[in-house]
């Protein structure tokens, strides 16, 4: 990661907080600043105060405070656990609401038509790539309820796609997980996983692996893989294996992106249909030994030709 990175991304930071005028007590020409104005508009018809720490990721203490503050104004009225507006809250909600759409209109009239839609396209990727940083690659018990729902949702739709269906009675069970278990998370809720087993000293499976349909086109079926890979590759594993099924469209491509070899089936799973495998290059080097995975080299059993069906990048 580079220093001039960094500067670039605190300058824009600074320059996008002020010209939105977040930095002013008197945000959009009101008599409060933008941390009040956006817990008005947080609250909405009732908010209980549990959620609106956890939404905004507020401390108490902080959020008691500015809710008082508001609560003097006659602007809120906070109960044991709830916030809710008061009439005179509604209505400065309401301003607050129309003079923000009125700043955003007057911004975008200052400019052409395909610069709006540049505009607008950059925040969609910002907001894509930001979501991505913040997703959390943790390893969780396999027989933890967060695990075993993830398996379910993937299960759910590998049953609905597949014209054979598919039997939850081949997901891993909790016990067989001999890696390890991991579980990405977004703002507290799984929205992928996968696992890996051992299946010979030195050689391991990754299976399952998924990512939820609300959070697919941020990498995180990338993310997975590369974390799997450098888990099992601590573990004293160089060589992994993983299976698919043809209907799965977007894993051949990253597969064979992260450096996966075509091999010949191993696996008894009807719906390992295509077989892959990939030698991870430790910090030993050579692709044997342990310690954190340097790189991969391919397979000396790939076989030469590969097959043209098509499989999941995000599901298996």
């Amino acid at each position: 990661m580079e220093v001039e990175q960094i500067a670039r991304v605190r300058d824009f930071n600074r320059y996008y907080t002020q010209r939105l005028g977040m930095l002013t007590d008197r945000f959009l020409g009101r008599e409060r600043p933008f941390g009040q104005a956006r817990l008005l508009f947080e609250i909405g018809d009732g908010g209980r105060l549990s959620q609106l720490r956890e939404r905004l990721d507020l401390d108490p203490g902080y959020l008691h405070r500015q809710l008082q503050d508001l609560a003097d104004q006659g602007l809120v009225h906070v109960g044991d656990e709830v916030a809710e507006l008061t009439h005179a809250g509604r209505r400065e909600r309401a301003e607050l609401e129309a003079r923000s759409n009125a700043g955003i209109a007057a911004l975008l009239g200052e400019l052409t038509a395909g610069q709006r839609m540049r505009l607008i396209g950059a925040q969609e990727e910002i907001r894509r790539v930001l979501r991505a940083a913040a997703v959390i690659v943790e390893a969780v018990p396999a027989a933890s309820p967060v695990a075993r729902g993830c398996l379910a949702r993937y299960a759910a739709e590998l049953d609905a796609m597949f014209p054979e269906g598919f039997d939850a009675s081949t997901l891993t069970r909790p016990e067989d997980v001999t890696g390890a278990q991991l579980l990405a998370v977004e703002e507290g809720v799984p929205v992928g996983c996968g696992l890996w087993i051992r299946l010979g000293p030195g050689v391991a499976e990754i299976r399952h692996l998924w990512v939820a349909p609300e959070a697919r086109g941020l990498g995180l079926g990338r993310k997975l893989l590369g974390r799997l890979e450098v888990d099992a590759a601590n573990q004293g594993i160089t060589t992994v294996r993983l299976g698919t099924h043809p209907l799965l469209a977007e894993a051949l491509a990253l597969y064979r992106a992260a450096g996966y070899d075509d091999i010949g089936g191993y696996s008894d799973i009807p719906y390992n249909q295509l077989a892959f495998e990939k030698v991870l290059v430790t910090a030993g080097g050579g692709g044997h030994g342990t310690g954190r995975a340097a790189g991969t080299r391919r397979s000396p059993v790939a076989s030469a030709s590969r097959r043209g069906a098509t499989v999941s990048g995000s599901r298996r």
